[in-house]
């Protein structure tokens, strides 16, 4: 039976609640966000020097949970835990404001550790990536401490917490906002003998794979690619790129930073100090981002799930439910695509990542006919795109967006969304899939095959199947002008 569940992340920046649908399937438990509240309440920059919360941070923390509270006030306790992360834990006056803050929430507190919390963090991470058997290096910049966790799998190796964030970096070595390099050399120079400590240990256990979580890296991941720094990841070039653009100006000037979100403003210096020592002390070339965190670790770690099923097909499987599509028609199409696309790219080729993008687009073309069946691939498209779909990335699900956009319709309006040659191939395999399973019945043997050489497309297809199939003669025919107009030549080939 479906049930709710719900995590509260007490950060040193900001606080967060999410509420996940936990569905049973084949398999396993799958949990789906419903419902996300997050506010900045900057508690890390109410510590004073003697490490006492301020009472203007401790009510802004409680003014939230208190709003929190209502939000969570029909769960029963054990579907809810609170975490509380590094500004809790150094706070000399956290047991005096504790029992105000539960009070506030309704609702224990955990003050956990910072392994405990580096462990929540990759197990948040992890379960919003694809499953992969290389070793995973997961980063998480807070405003107070900061998590590096080497993983493989589920299972995190290596789990370190430091004591430097966004937060208290910015407030030390930037407090009235000015940047120049001399202060930008002095933080990154901090956080360095911070990771010295552990930087042996990790670069001699290695990893495959960078994945940056939270809000410093979403917001350097966001900034460097807008403004052009880097192209798909963060990157050593970008940061450096970034740091010179911020001081020349002396400040963050948010106008000059497109993609910076404005409550990140006073805190990105910090962040991009850790970020940039983290980058040369570890060894790291090229980071990507992670949309699973702390707190979805929480939900997980509530759940208890620990096996290593591929969350896309658990996603998909549950889409195909939820929008109530024909499996039959669905795996007709499917298995028609497929054997069209192994026609054209073995699987010596490596475009094992595409093929299964077709797989799941193929599964989940006809999403858009519960909402309107004029222009229904449009729909499809924008759920795709738009959707909380577990497992899959960004880049993932604008694909398959991709594809179901182009599997009906006119082709012209891919242009400048297509990237290469070979999704060009996968929008050819699904259009003649669709095409051919229009009747919604089995087709025992296909009755055309495709090849496609440079920008040339070739199908052959027996004449009598096309004599006793006008419709499918007239479409197959339509396609010559559809492909003509993207630079491709469409021959249709009759034996």
């Amino acid at each position: 039976m479906d049930h709710l569940l719900a995590a509260v992340d007490l950060g040193s920046n900001s606080f967060r609640l999410s509420i996940g649908r936990v569905v049973q399937q084949e398999g396993g438990p799958q949990i789906y966000q419903i419902d996300r509240l997050k506010e900045t309440v900057r508690l890390a920059a109410g510590l004073d020097q003697d490490k006492q919360l301020s009472d203007e941070a401790v009510d802004r923390a409680v003014s939230v949970l208190e709003r929190f509270g209502e939000r969570l006030r029909s769960f029963h306790p054990s579907r809810v835990r609170a975490v509380a992360t590094n500004t809790f834990r150094v706070a000399r006056n956290t047991q005096e404001f504790l029992p105000r803050a539960e009070a506030a929430l309704g609702f224990p507190i955990e003050v956990i550790a910072g392994r405990e919390e580096a462990r929540l963090i990759y197990l948040g991470v992890v379960h919003s990536l694809p499953p992969s058997a290389n070793k995973r290096l997961v980063i998480d910049i807070g405003g107070g401490s900061t998590e590096v966790i080497i993983g493989k799998g589920f299972e995190p190796g290596l789990m370190s917490s430091l004591y430097m964030g966004c937060v208290s970096y910015s407030r030390q070595f930037f407090p009235d906002g000015v940047v120049d390099a001399h202060q930008m050399k002095q933080a990154e120079l901090m956080a360095r003998r911070e990771i010295e400590v552990i930087a042996k240990q990790y670069r001699k256990t290695g990893w495959k794979e960078a994945y940056g979580s939270s809000g410093t890296a979403k917001a350097l991941y966001a900034i460097l690619t807008e403004c052009g720094f880097s192209e798909d990841a963060i990157t050593r070039a970008g940061l450096n790129k970034l740091k010179e653009r911020i001081i020349r100006s002396g400040q963050v000037i948010p106008e000059e930073l497109p993609g910076i979100k404005l409550e990140r403003a006073d805190v990105l210096p910090g962040g991009l100090a850790i970020m940039s020592a983290l980058f040369d002390e570890l060894g790291i070339d090229r980071m990507h981002t992670g949309e699973g965190a702390l707190r979805v670790g929480v939900l997980y770690d509530l759940l208890g799930r620990d096996a290593a099923h591929d969350k896309r097909d658990e996603s998909v499987h549950q889409f195909m439910k939820r929008y109530h599509i024909d499996s039959s028609q669905a795996q007709r199409v499917r298995q028609a695509a497929l054997t069209f696309f192994d026609s054209i790219y073995p699987a010596e080729e490596g475009h094992s990542e595409l093929r299964n993008a077709l797989g799941w687009a193929a599964d989940l073309h006809e999403v858009g006919l519960s909402i309107a069946h004029n222009a229904y691939y449009k729909h499809t498209a924008y759920v795709l795109d738009n959707a909380d779909m577990p497992g899959f990335s960004r880049a993932d699900q604008q694909l398959l967006a991709l594809l179901a956009l182009g599997h009906q319709g006119k082709l012209a309006k891919l242009e400048m969304l297509v990237r290469d040659r070979s999704q060009w191939v996968a929008i050819l395999c699904l259009r003649l899939a669709v095409l051919l399973m229009r009747r919604r019945t089995d087709i025992p043997q296909l009755p055309l095959s495709v090849s496609v050489r440079g920008e040339s497309i070739v199908v052959r297809v027996k004449q009598e199947w096309l004599t006793k199939h006008p419709l499918s003669d007239f479409t197959l025919r339509a396609e010559e002008s559809e492909w003509r107009k993207v630079g491709f030549s469409f021959e249709l080939l009759e034996f």
